[in-house]
């Protein structure tokens, strides 16, 4: 038979230690009452209860049923309570295995919306520039988001939760709530991908909120891009000439010709024409897809013949990226940043649009050179809207074409230029 231990007494449970030095590891003690009942104690003191017994599949094992927290009598309970299951045909391993897979299961899908955006923008780190970006793109989620699902499981935001949330917002400020839900959508798209939620993501557009929303190009309100405004343009160019490297003198050129970030980086030293100093922009490069004919001012002749200058021989474009290729448009965006952010830091207010307070972008460069044709020169709106190559009458198009109307557009955009360079008064209007 094998040997039964003798049943110890709380005190004598209480008053056990271990042997030190001489045992090396945890000592164990046989306490009595149910067999293979072992307190286990650390070189450290610290307690733990052991039941070492056979399992239903008839092999040997040690389980653990709680720590120093755990009195000797409910230590005995836990005992008996495991041997009658191994009686019963019930594994008290793989059931606690089960336990604890479920109970990581259940806080998974406990995961809040708040969290889960924290966590994701955790692993999201390296697409964000800086700390800056990072809070940008948090900022809208804080915003429109938290109020009605921050608090809310993953596993429990339905696309019902999506239009409480972007409805309100979706026919006044359609951009925003946009890139609200398309941020909503790849932060469910994450908890899904670890586990926290199940089943269609409630924030994707296509079979699913498209029927419920209108579609955002049908709905949304026109949102002009910042621009630098009229008063400041002089200040702001002068600032820009003193700015090196290719970015800045892409930057400068499309100020100059009023002309889209796009055509200006692809611009290609076989579209001048060097002899009537002018530009013609492709077709497949333009907006309205029609070639386009840009009358270029002294000044802008002067940058293409420095970037000439300048050139290697195994580059066919005139505002070329370090590495070769196409500048990227982050370039001239960065560019117009850093001069925002260098009046920042001069305790001054920056180059801002003058209704929407937002730092002015080069697409809002355009917008400038409008105000400027509209409110300061007495040109004619059409050739304005030429200038921008927007959609006009195609028999005023053809007019502002032929060679006699290039002078003309070449005097408005030479009367750009002065004004830029200081805020003279157009001579249309002398």
């Amino acid at each position: 038979m094998p040997k039964i231990a003798k049943e110890l007494s709380a005190l004598a449970v209480k008053n056990l230690k271990h042997p030190g030095s001489t045992t090396p590891g945890n000592a164990v003690f046989a306490v009595g009452g149910v067999a293979g009942l072992m307190l286990q104690i650390t070189p450290g003191s610290g307690r733990s209860w052991l039941l070492r017994t056979t399992n239903v599949n008839g092999r040997r094992c040690e389980m653990g049923l709680g720590g120093h927290d755990v009195s000797l009598g409910e230590a005995r309970e836990r005992a008996r309570a495991t041997k009658d299951k191994i009686r019963n045909g019930i594994n008290p391993l793989q059931e606690k295995r089960e336990r604890r897979k479920a109970a990581i299961e259940a806080a998974k899908r406990h995961l809040t919306f708040r969290d889960a955006v924290d966590k994701f923008l955790v692993d999201t780190l390296a697409e964000f520039r800086n700390e800056k970006h990072r809070k940008q793109w948090q900022s809208t989620l804080d915003k429109y988001a938290m109020p009605v699902i921050g608090n809310l499981a993953v596993s429990e935001v339905t696309k019902h939760h999506m239009v409480e949330i972007l409805k309100p917002i979706w026919t006044t400020k359609t951009e925003t709530a946009t890139r609200l839900r398309q941020r909503c959508e790849r932060v469910l798209d994450w908890a899904k991908a670890h586990g926290h939620r199940e089943g269609d993501n409630p924030a994707q557009w296509k079979g699913n909120l498209n029927a419920m929303l209108s579609k955002p190009s049908k709905v949304a309100t026109v949102d002009n891009q910042p621009a630098v405004q009229l008063k400041d343009a002089p200040t702001w160019f002068a600032a820009l000439r003193q700015r090196e490297g290719t970015g800045a003198r892409a930057l400068e050129f499309a100020t100059l010709t009023a002309a889209r970030s796009g055509e200006v980086r692809g611009l290609e030293w076989s579209e001048i024409d060097w002899n009537d100093k002018l530009w013609t922009v492709p077709a497949s490069r333009m907006k309205m897809k029609r070639p386009h004919v840009v009358a270029l001012s002294d000044a802008a002749m002067t940058i293409l013949t420095a970037m000439k200058e300048a050139a290697t021989a195994d580059t066919k474009y005139v505002f070329p990226a370090i590495r070769g290729g196409m500048l990227s448009d982050m370039t001239l965006s960065a560019t117009m940043r850093r001069m925002h952010e260098n009046e920042i830091e001069a305790g001054r207010t920056g180059w801002l649009d003058k209704n929407s307070k937002r730092p002015a972008v080069p697409h809002g460069l355009r917008s400038t050179f409008s105000d400027w044709a509209g409110e300061l020169s007495d040109y004619p709106r059409d050739m304005r809207e030429f200038a921008l190559a927007h959609a006009i009458n195609s028999d005023v198009e053809a007019a502002y074409r032929r060679e006699t109307m290039i002078e003309k557009r070449r005097a408005m955009m030479s009367d750009w230029t002065a004004f830029l360079q200081g805020g003279k008064t157009p001579s249309s209007m002398t």
